[in-house]
């Protein structure tokens, strides 16, 4: 028995000694680098004042808020507003069109800059890659109301696209007025404004791949699709699972801007998000309350998809965020 006393107590002597010695290598560091860890101030502010003190309003979901009373609501009702939007179908046809443009962006333009990518790596003209590179990284610097405004302009009754319906079918589309035209049109402009700027880290991605396994596959026969498949693709993974970890975990946070610029009150069947119901609800109505309730769902469930997506890719493919 002392014998283990005796272990127990030096263990935990060691323990204490390895602890006392990281803080002593840490605040090394912290002293011979000062100049650089101050530069952290400010990003430490922004983020106590604007992402973590916000939090502390998320009560109000649970509490009756009054615009110009307490800002953490006058009293308790419990899960009331919870069950207001579980009860409300306006709700429902928000959340449900929530997920399908969040689906659809997934299935569509989480691949496309992977694919983009690989097309460029095939390109033996630098001029000509240089100049495709450049030319598909613009549309990602542009505003979202230019874009938005360019969107508007190409899809009108006079616009070019109409033009060119026009002069193959003879009739006009009204794309913008035509709920069923939305989804199209908003995953069409997603794809073309980030294809190229998500093609970077891909490309970087590639740059990693030793030469040497393309040599010893062109030495066994290999072609580019063959060599494209078991080398290049298997290259990219890591940064193509980390990637759609992180696409999940924002799989509910549809372009809140860009919808908002887009649609109107004839298209909200298939538009209307539940970022542009939280400003009708919110901004327009002043149902703070109502408003906080629905965002903390929405933010639970990405919660769930981020844990559930690097779980299930931590066991399939031994790979993960943490």
């Amino acid at each position: 028995m002392e014998t283990d006393v005796v272990r127990s107590h030096t263990a935990a002597g060691a323990v204490q000694t390895a602890r006392k010695s990281k803080l002593a290598i840490a605040s090394a560091k912290i002293r011979k680098d000062w100049q650089l860890y101050t530069l952290l101030i400010l990003p430490i502010i922004y983020l106590l004042i604007f992402k973590y003190g916000p939090m502390f309003g998320n009560v109000i979901a649970f509490r009756r808020f009054m615009p110009g009373g307490n800002i953490y609501g006058e009293e308790w009702v419990g899960l009331h507003y919870f069950n207001m939007f579980i009860n409300d179908p306006v709700f429902w046809n928000v959340f449900k069109n929530t997920l399908m443009l969040g689906g659809l962006g997934l299935l569509f333009t989480f691949p496309m800059p992977i694919i983009f990518a690989l097309l460029l790596n095939e390109v033996k003209s630098r001029k000509f890659k240089k100049f495709v590179q450049t030319a598909s990284y613009l549309p990602h610097f542009l505003s979202i109301v230019i874009i938005a405004g360019m969107i508007l302009q190409l899809t009108a009754v006079n616009g070019s696209i109409n033009a060119l319906v026009e002069f193959f079918t003879g009739s006009k589309i009204t794309f913008m007025q035509q709920a069923e035209w939305f989804r199209t049109i908003y995953i069409s402009s997603e794809i073309w404004q980030g294809m190229g700027w998500g093609a970077i880290l891909y490309l970087a991605a590639l740059t990693t791949i030793d030469d040497s396994l393309y040599e010893a596959a062109k030495i066994d026969g290999a072609n580019r699709w063959k060599q494209t498949l078991h080398i290049t693709i298997p290259g990219m993974l890591p940064t193509i699972v980390t990637l759609l970890i992180l696409n999940i975990g924002s799989f509910m946070a549809v372009g809140f801007e860009k919808v908002l610029l887009l649609y109107n009150p004839l298209t909200y069947e298939t538009s209307d998000v539940i970022s542009t119901y939280l400003y009708r609800i919110g901004l327009e109505s002043n149902n703070f309350s109502y408003a906080t309730a629905i965002g903390l769902f929405e933010s639970l469930i990405g919660l769930i998809l981020v844990l559930t997506a690097n779980s299930i890719s931590r066991k399939l493919t031994e790979r993960s965020l943490w």
